[in-house]
């Protein structure tokens, strides 16, 4: 087992995520953390472990991540690779409960798990919070009805025979790399235990919505263009193309009235309101048309208001500081 650390930024946590690693139920692993060009000093985070000779150290210019996971699965060495950001975590039983399923079940491309969300959050709560189910299709990884964690483990042949991650993606490059293994054909796996924790930093910027709008949908198209005419998936896949360039268009109306073109964002915004609903929106929408110099204040706060890390959420332990 490979588990590849990109550590970005993130050296003051590194330790935590390669502590973690170090308490695995399951021993035979090797670790590879690579710092690509990062601002804060990787290396000396990572010096202290390299007394195991289980973790090594790879250093890079800066091409972003999935150059970095790229460049650090290409110098692994096992046959099954794992995924853990630099700041996030496994708990002990991780490696112990994926790796038998990739071993011993040829058909699953992907095995995820459920995570702990915390750190500067309003409230933990987990990845996956409606039943899932615990076999996953191509159309359940593509409507997001079946979630995939970022700590996921998968084979490094099926890796390297999609090509690893697509260096072009500046956005949803996971999703991507999912959606691009279940193309291989066969099933998605999930474990429905709490087996990693996916950190949110306080100040973290607010994930930019169009951004991820933009990577599901460049996403959807390379996806489209892949597959056979005919495919099942298709009628799927062109409901989510026009439903997320739909949403892109709603985003864009709001930028326009946060940066201060609160006339035409309005407009904007009224054509593109089938995309939300409920009583706030539509209160919202009433007292815009009677005070529209209300719109860019409102909407300003609710940006800030549903940042990750936003200002007055409550800081969260991880299980590694919550037991020492």
């Amino acid at each position: 087992m490979s588990v590849i650390v990109p550590a970005y930024g993130v050296a003051h946590l590194l330790g935590e995520a390669l502590t973690s690693l170090q308490r695995q139920s399951f021993t035979e692993w090797e670790c590879i953390v690579i710092d690509d060009g990062a601002p804060d000093d990787v290396a000396g985070a990572v010096a202290p472990f390299l007394v195991d000779p289980r973790i090594r150290f790879l250093a890079t210019a800066n091409h972003g991540v999935s150059s970095a996971r790229n460049t650090a699965i290409a110098a692994s060495t096992a046959p099954l690779v794992a995924l853990l950001d630099g700041d996030d975590l496994f708990r002990p039983g991780y490696l112990a409960a994926v790796v038998p399923i990739l071993e011993n079940e040829p058909d699953v491309r992907l095995v995820t798990c459920n995570a702990l969300i915390f750190g500067a959050v309003a409230r933990l709560r987990t990845c996956v919070e409606r039943p899932q189910p615990m076999h996953g299709t191509l159309a359940q990884v593509l409507d997001r009805s079946f979630n995939v964690y970022i700590g996921t483990t998968f084979r490094r042949a099926d890796f390297d025979a999609i090509g690893g991650f697509d260096t072009r993606m500046a956005q949803s490059e996971d999703f991507d790399l999912w959606v691009r293994l279940m193309m291989i054909g066969g099933t998605a796996r999930y474990i429905d235990t709490v087996l990693g924790e996916y950190r949110v930093r306080p100040g973290s910027a607010s994930a930019n919505a169009g951004r991820m709008l933009l990577g599901n949908i460049r996403t959807y198209e390379k996806a489209r263009a892949a597959l056979p005419a005919g495919a099942p998936e298709i009628p799927l896949l062109d409901r989510l193309l026009a439903d997320s360039r739909a949403a892109l268009d709603f985003e864009h109306a709001i930028d326009c009235i946060v940066d201060g073109d609160t006339r035409r964002g309005l407009a904007a915004l009224h054509r593109a309101r089938s995309q939300v609903g409920g009583i706030t929106w539509q209160l919202s929408f009433m007292l815009w048309q009677l005070f529209p110099a209300l719109a860019r204040p409102m909407l300003r706060w609710r940006r800030r208001a549903h940042s990750r890390g936003a200002a007055g959420s409550a800081v969260y332990p991880s299980f590694l500081e919550s037991e020492g």
